[in-house]
């Protein structure tokens, strides 16, 4: 199990969306995302030692809001050509974007 701590803005988004979110089972992941009490994605890289990728919420924390802001857009320009519907059901990128970004 990962010991990241799920900040405020990230349950925000998750309700926003209608999932639940939960510390990750996943030692490499931080956040598992649960739509009807099922699991559909785990999302959030950890580094092999435990640390956390930094995301949004973090970045707001340790940084001015205009450079977190940019910080979000480089992500989500980096991300963009990822595929965020697979088979009809989001995908854990779709998750990523909008829960840690």
């Amino acid at each position: 199990m990962s010991n990241y701590k799920i900040k405020p803005l990230q349950l925000a988004n998750a309700k926003k969306i209608g999932v639940d979110i939960k510390v990750s089972s996943n030692k490499r992941k931080k956040i598992d995302v649960f739509k009807d009490g099922k699991k559909v994605a785990s999302i959030g890289a950890m580094y092999a030692d435990g640390r956390p990728y930094n995301d949004y919420a973090t970045y707001l924390t340790k940084l001015p809001k205009k450079e977190a802001d940019k910080k979000r857009s480089n992500y989500l320009k980096r991300h963009a050509k990822e595929p965020k519907m697979k088979d009809g059901k989001r995908t854990p990128s779709y998750y990523a974007d909008v829960i840690l970004w």
